[in-house]
């Protein structure tokens, strides 16, 4: 009979502060893309930090939710004054051609 020698490993979870939390959803609502932060943090998933947004959006109530509303309509503007600012420069290429 051979005796099977069984390790146990043991896993230890990672524990983030309430800080890193909250900075990591602050990138979130600054614009940076999940995955490049979850990449960047050294977290397994953009599962977590969703998880993290969703907890502080409920903590904080309207505040988080209007910040976010406002974080999405100012994307939106920038979007729509670089589509502005690419019209006026092939308009600038254009009259400089026919100078």
């Amino acid at each position: 009979m051979i005796a099977k020698s069984t390790k146990l490993v043991s896993t230890k979870r990672r524990q983030f502060t309430d800080e890193f939390k909250r900075d990591a959803v602050q990138m979130l609502l600054d614009g940076h893309s999940a995955p490049s932060i979850a990449e960047r943090l050294g977290l397994s998933s953009t599962t977590q930090l969703y998880r993290w947004k969703k907890s502080q959006l409920e903590v904080n109530g309207p505040v988080a939710t209007a910040l976010d509303a406002r974080v999405i309509q100012l994307e939106a503007e920038l979007r729509r004054v670089e589509r502005e600012r690419d019209i006026l420069k092939k308009a600038l290429a254009i009259f400089s051609r026919s100078e």
